[in-house]
């Protein structure tokens, strides 16, 4: 029995198994003609260690987000999904990407890498996506880099 996915969400984050995430993500969109929703976190409580708060900081890491997402977007758009949308939160990557957002959007498909940005998460599956694999209350796929799978056969 073939599940038929209606509402896809990938989460991003610039590392490179986010970006092998979209791309898995874009072609099951493709092939359940279903919605695309494009997801970038930013953690609001990595802006808590900078002692001089300042909200420039905050809109530099904000426009970054959206020419990434906006680049997102033209891809799946380009690869022949009808239905896209990004979508740039903040707060906490964990409850957004697991349940806030899913909830609110009707997901039914989490597509994560297994591994963030955060060099310590790339040891072995990241903090985030554990947390997602363990809360969600979709389906969830995790990918893997060829690197990281052929280091742990190792």
């Amino acid at each position: 029995m073939l599940t038929q996915y209606q509402h896809i969400q990938v989460s991003v984050d610039g590392s490179k198994e986010s970006d092998l995430a979209f791309s898995k993500a874009a072609a099951i969109a493709k092939r359940n003609k279903a919605t695309l929703e494009i997801l970038h976190v930013i953690d609001t409580r990595s802006f808590q260690n900078v002692s001089s708060f300042d909200s420039a900081m905050v809109e530099q890491v904000s426009d970054d987000a959206k020419k990434r997402m906006e680049d997102y977007k033209s891809r799946a758009i380009k690869a022949g999904i009808k239905n896209v949308n990004y979508h740039i939160e903040f707060g906490s990557p964990k409850t957004i990407i697991a349940m806030d957002f899913p909830k609110k959007h009707d997901i039914d498909l989490i597509i994560v890498g297994a591994t963030g940005l955060n060099a310590v998460e790339r040891l072995l599956i990241g903090s985030v996506t554990e947390y997602v694999t363990r809360t969600a209350r979709c389906d969830v796929l995790v990918c893997r880099s060829k690197e990281i799978q052929d280091a742990l056969s190792e």
